[in-house]
This record gives C-alpha cells, sequence and structure tokens, in this order.
C-alpha cells in the first residue's frame, strides 16, 4: 500500500522525503486562478522517481455547469491540465465532480460531464487518466450522493473514467464510510485513488474542512478499513505540515499494513 500527501508544489520531492511520502499529489498552478500549468523544471526529476504522482485540478473547474462562462473554461483548462499532468509522469488527474445552480436540473450537468469526455476525444484524449473526486456539498452536486453518482457514470462511463474517493467529503456529503468501497465500486467498477481525512465537521454537515486522522468527527478505523478494502494509493490532504501529514501517514502505514 503507498500512502502519501497532497504537498506545496514548489518542491514535491523534498516534501515527499521530509513526510517518508510514497506518494505526492499537487497543483501544477494557482488553483484558484484560471491559469495554464506552469512548466516545471524538475519534470523530469518527477517522472524518473520512485515516488507516485498524482496531480489536483484547480478548484475553479466545474465542467458540470450550465453557466457558458465558467463551463467552456473549465473544459478547456482541464484538458490542458491533463496535458501538463502528463510532463510529470502523473498517474491521475484529480477534477471535484462538480455541480449545477438551482433550479437548473441536475441531468444537464452530467450531459455536460459527457461532452467534456467528447471534447476532450476530439482533441486527441487526455493525456492523463482523469479522477472523478466525490464532494461534500451541495444539493446538485454530481458526485456527493452516490444515486447521482450512478446517474453520472451511465452517461460517462464508456469514457473509462477514473474515481477517488474523499472520506471527508463521503463523510460530511451524507455517504456512510461503512461498505463505501463496495457501493462505489458497484458504480464506477473502480477506485484509483483514496483521500484519506479526517472531517472537522459531523455527519452530512455539507462541509468540507480536512481534520488529522484521529482528530476529527470519523472513526479512524472507518479510514483505516476503506483504504483495506480499496487497495488503491492513498494521499492525505491533511493540515499540519511535514509533522501532521507525517504523523498520518506513519499511522495509516501501521495500520493498514
Amino acid at each position: 500500500m503507498r500512502i502519501g500527501a497532497h504537498v506545496d508544489r514548489q518542491d514535491p520531492l523534498a516534501a515527499a522525503a521530509e513526510r517518508k511520502a510514497e506518494v505526492v499529489q499537487f497543483f501544477l498552478s494557482d488553483p484558484q486562478a484560471w491559469v495554464d500549468p506552469e512548466e516545471r523544471s524538475d519534470a523530469a526529476a518527477l517522472k524518473a522517481s520512485d515516488v507516485d504522482v498524482f496531480v489536483h485540478a484547480p478548484y475553479r473547474i466545474n465542467v458540470a455547469t450550465t453557466n457558458n462562462r465558467i463551463r467552456i473554461p473549465s473544459r478547456k483548462l482541464l484538458f490542458t491540465y491533463a496535458t501538463g499532468a502528463a510532463t510529470v509522469g502523473a498517474k491521475g488527474l484529480i477534477v471535484h465532480g462538480g455541480h449545477v445552480d438551482k433550479p437548473d436540473d441536475i441531468g444537464k450537468g452530467i450531459d455536460n460531464w459527457r461532452k467534456t469526455f467528447v471534447y476532450a476525444q476530439e482533441n486527441g484524449g487526455f493525456a492523463t487518466p482523469v479522477l472523478i473526486e466525490n464532494t461534500a456539498g451541495g444539493d446538485n452536486a454530481c458526485a456527493r450522493r452516490f444515486d447521482n453518482l450512478a446517474r453520472l457514470w451511465d452517461a460517462i462511463g464508456e469514457y473509462n473514467p477514473g474515481f477517488c474517493l474523499d472520506t471527508c467529503h463521503a463523510h460530511a456529503g451524507g455517504e456512510n464510510l461503512l461498505g463505501i468501497v463496495d457501493r462505489v465500486k458497484a458504480i464506477t467498477g473502480r477506485i484509483d485513488l483514496i483521500h484519506a481525512n479526517d472531517s472537522r465537521d459531523a455527519f452530512d454537515s455539507h462541509r468540507d474542512r480536512h481534520d488529522n486522522i484521529g482528530n476529527g468527527q470519523i472513526d479512524p478505523d472507518l479510514i483505516v478499513a476503506v483504504i483495506q478494502a480499496a487497495g488503491a494509493p492513498v494521499v492525505v490532504e491533511t493540515p499540519g505540515g511535514a509533522e501532521g501529514q507525517g504523523g498520518d501517514i506513519a499511522f495509516l502505514r501501521d495500520r493498514v499494513g
């Protein structure tokens, strides 16, 4: 089981060494901006490293929305980010499932996801596998509740998307972690990455606030059980820098075995 952390994009390999991480995840540019991935001087070193690399797409991306001023730039930036992620040897590009604004029909958002994969296919395909991540809030979210996730996969499954399961998002989004891996795999057929995060807030709170494992509202045994059942690489997106994340990694490595 390979376990690591989301780290600052400045020097991911040094951050991995600090945390004794076998996996790193990072952004390729400012996650709050509409900017293309930055060219990296350490791209060759990242590709040659024995550390597994994952890239997270910017938070602003929402390919599901019916707002053309957001959806079209989102679609283009996701494609560009996948190309950038390939230059560092990323095994996957994680992107949030997105949402539609009320009172729009979520079916329109799901169809917009399908159009995103069609757009990518028409332009040569995503250079890095896209892993759609479940989200914590929003009644009109495409990947918060699993009934909507099933509708999404019915629409895009033929394009072979990947899936990233976030434990904090599931808990805060109202999906019980007990047996969650089987429920996800019954829909997607796969889990490519686990975001192993505790939650500061209660079940079904709709609040996306991560905490260190054992400090929040989720039973650590449930997080461990999810990891064991999924058999996928693990990334902690928890606070505390190298010390806090290093502690979470050490805990999981000891418990997961």
